[in-house]
């Protein structure tokens, strides 16, 4: 009990203790399995004034590389205008949370009323919600809204050529919430729409849930899906990149219920890991069973615009464990970051951003096809991500790459690779990739074995 760093006395402990009926602070931790708990010393460093801290962190910094992105797969490394980060740098915005007093707050209102209104806007549907916790959560929610909307049917189809990491987290919603998970099939890498017929014909279907831009960098044909969905009494519920929505048509125009997605690729820096935003929008039919907060715009007693939160009446605070959902909204200075993006970047800074990334994207791929053995799995428009196999195993080819300071595409379970490129990566970026991939596996004592060392 004597550390010093401990806010509470050990007569405090002890209460706290005996209140929830253990006898010391190592019952709390009984459930863990001794095997990881360290029992050693920690091996810390004298204390340090700021200045000799500060210099520590330099060191350390200096340490860093500068690597060259190739990867993607659900987070992407895009440039944000200088403007943003300075904006949401204020002091006023690193807190920001939709309060429970929300009148009192109308700036915090105003600019998650926005960024609704960019959400709506991009995705081409009527409303949207303040924003979800990534883009997995939100396509969780999408499928608990078909559920709402449907009543007492049980199943949602689920397309196989979504990202991973947004099935595993609809399955796990799926498992705890009693809905059964059909999973389409896939047609050259898009979703089979006989296939998904064929599984709505069998009935007791809530809704059909694919991508637009798909796990393999697809722009996906959706003709026929919001039909095929609304002759069973399914909803259509669409998982969008917003950066590419700019150049491919939007959920609405497919005729989709529910649109749904992750807006990192709108500004937010890569970290490890995180942090995201999602979000989820819908046809004004289905508002009402939106989960989290929505803004809406009214005037106050003076006849001014003003901002309140709307419908709170499906919400948890009030309606507890009947809410639409447990969920509430994401922390808003993700969102306030996507906002000022697109803000910052409009309709023409958007597009020209999005048919950079495709033109990134195409030259990298053709770079890379015309390497011995190199090929694209899939003949299908794409976004700036592709799949390629090579006759040289892929994980070679990522730890060599990783010395040259390249993160290389994502290493596939099947063995291919998911190459992405983004406004970020530049002409001089892709053929420092393809000299290496020459000297690493093509060359031998500066020669090129495939052609008699003339250069690849």
């Amino acid at each position: 009990m004597g550390f010093s760093y401990f806010p509470h006395t050990a007569a405090d402990i002890g209460e706290m203790l005996k209140r929830i009926g253990v006898d010391g602070l190592d019952d709390l931790y009984a459930d863990v399995p001794r095997s990881v708990i360290f029992d050693g010393d920690y091996d810390l460093p004298d204390a340090m004034s700021e200045m000799e801290v500060r210099r520590r962190f330099e060191e350390l910094d200096r340490k860093n590389r500068h690597l060259t992105i190739m990867a993607g797969g659900g987070a992407y490394d895009h440039y944000a205008p200088a403007v943003v980060p300075a904006l949401t740098r204020r002091s006023e915005y690193l807190t920001a949370y939709t309060p429970y007093q929300a009148e009192i707050s109308q700036g915090t209102l105003r600019y998650i009323f926005e960024f609704q209104s960019m959400i709506a806007t991009l995705t081409g549907m009527d409303c949207a919600n303040a924003s979800m916790y990534d883009g997995a959560t939100a396509a969780a929610e999408a499928m608990m809204m078909a559920m709402a909307a449907t009543r007492k049917k049980t199943r949602v189809l689920l397309s196989s050529t979504l990202l991973p990491q947004v099935r595993e987290v609809v399955h796990t919603y799926a498992k705890y919430h009693g809905v059964e998970l059909s999973e389409i099939a896939s047609a050259d890498g898009q979703t089979d729409i006989d296939d998904a017929r064929r599984l709505l014909e069998a009935g007791d279907v809530a809704g059909v849930l694919v991508p637009s831009v798909n796990r393999f960098g697809i722009v996906e044909d959706l003709s026929g899906f919001a039909e095929a969905a609304h002759a069973q009494k399914a909803l259509l519920m669409v998982y969008a990149d917003p950066s590419a929505l700019a150049v491919v048509r939007t959920p609405g125009e497919w005729g989709a219920d529910v649109a749904c997605g992750d807006a990192q690729t709108l500004g937010i820096p890569l970290g490890f890991g995180g942090p995201y935003v999602g979000f989820l929008a819908c046809s004004k039919e289905h508002v009402r069973k939106l989960p989290g907060r929505i803004v809406g715009a009214t005037t106050d007693v003076d006849g001014k615009r003003a901002f309140v939160l709307t419908l709170q009446a499906r919400e948890q605070h009030i309606r507890r464990e009947k809410a639409n959902s447990n969920i509430c909204s994401n922390q808003m200075l993700c969102a306030i970051m996507a906002t000022m993006y697109a803000c910052t970047m409009g309709p023409c800074g958007m597009k020209e951003v999005a048919e950079a990334n495709i033109a990134k994207a195409h030259y990298l791929a053709q770079k890379l096809t015309e390497l011995p053995g190199f090929k694209l799995r899939f003949n299908t428009p794409f976004f700036n991500e592709f799949v390629i196999d090579s006759e040289i195993p892929a994980d070679e080819i990522s730890t060599a790459l990783k010395d040259a300071g390249i993160v290389s595409g994502l290493v596939l379970a099947d063995g291919g690779m998911l190459w992405c490129a983004t406004e970020m990566t530049t002409k001089e970026d892709i053929d420092y990739l393809i000299e290496m991939l020459n000297i690493m596996f093509f060359e031998q004592d500066g020669e090129n074995e495939t052609d008699g060392g003339t250069e690849a």
